[in-house]
């Protein structure tokens, strides 16, 4: 009877030194970034060129004055995330399925799609945005999308299936085949053992990843501004050329900063709660 309390005791005391070791620990990491970031500020105040930057880059007034003009743009971009974001995923899914399904006849298809993820992921973004934006509308044929939009949702989602269909397929890859033989044994079809058992394994151990990929495709929506779509860093640069300020910049970089720290924090959720999961914690 006297064990249970002196049990007890002993974790309470042990959870009030955890509870002070991260009160202390949380103390000193404060500490330490407010003095490096004092002393990163306090350095770039006191340069020589500090005034001539901010009147530049950093300017209150400019900044007001673009803040309409560049946040009615970044509409377009997150319209552009969105559909892309989904047109990735369902075209990264079907790729990655074709390349695991163990069937000869299939055998046309998946060298078509090797020869799709090698080529789209070592091709830059950028250029492939410039062949579809420019070398699609030129072949002139029937039926082909005009619509600067949906140029750019192709281009983009061209790009980032590649890179997708790869982590999705490592996602499957990396499960242990007794989960397939699982689900065959208990009389499950393989693509109800790749629907039911297997994808939804493999999706869950890649989110971190593929979160990652989605925040850098929010950044690249800027590059269809090189065809000609009026987003948030096309109407930046049309202020900048009509005032000789780069303060506009600064104003889209602010907003696609904002739109990407939501996703960077929950990838990072992910990753910690998937180590912890692999860990048993």
């Amino acid at each position: 009877m006297t064990e249970a309390p002196a049990r007890s005791a002993r974790q309470r005391e042990r959870e009030r030194y955890r509870r002070r070791r991260n009160r202390i620990r949380a103390t000193v990491a404060a500490l330490s970034t407010i003095v490096v970031l004092g002393a990163l500020v306090g350095v770039v105040l006191a340069s020589p060129g500090w005034d001539r930057v901010r009147a530049t880059f950093f300017d209150y007034d400019d900044a007001v004055g673009s803040l309409g003009d560049v946040a009615s743009a970044f509409v377009l971009n997150i319209r552009l995330f969105l559909t892309v974001e989904v047109a990735v995923l369902v075209l990264g899914l079907l790729i990655a399925v074709i390349r695991v399904i163990p069937a000869p006849a299939l055998a046309p298809v998946k060298v078509i799609a090797v020869v799709y993820t090698d080529v789209f992921r070592g091709t830059p973004t950028l250029l492939i945005v410039l062949l579809v934006g420019f070398g699609v509308p030129a072949l002139e044929l029937t039926g082909l999308p005009t619509s600067l939009f949906w140029l750019g949702v192709i281009a983009l989602t061209l790009s980032y299936g590649a890179y997708v269909a790869e982590v999705i397929r490592a996602g499957i890859l990396s499960v242990h085949p007794s989960q397939w033989a699982s689900g065959r044994a208990i009389g499950l079809s393989y693509a109800k053992t790749l629907r039911h058992v297997v994808l939804p394994q493999a999706l869950r151990r890649v989110a971190p990843p593929l979160l990652n990929d989605f925040v850098s495709l929010q950044k690249d929506t800027a590059l269809l501004s090189t065809i000609g779509l009026v987003e948030s860093l096309r109407a930046a640069q049309v202020i900048s050329g009509r005032d000789f300020v780069f303060t506009p910049y600064v104003v889209a970089a602010c907003f696609f900063i904002v739109a990407t720290i939501p996703l960077a924090r929950l990838t990072d959720h992910l990753t910690v709660r998937s180590l912890r999961r692999e860990n048993g914690i």
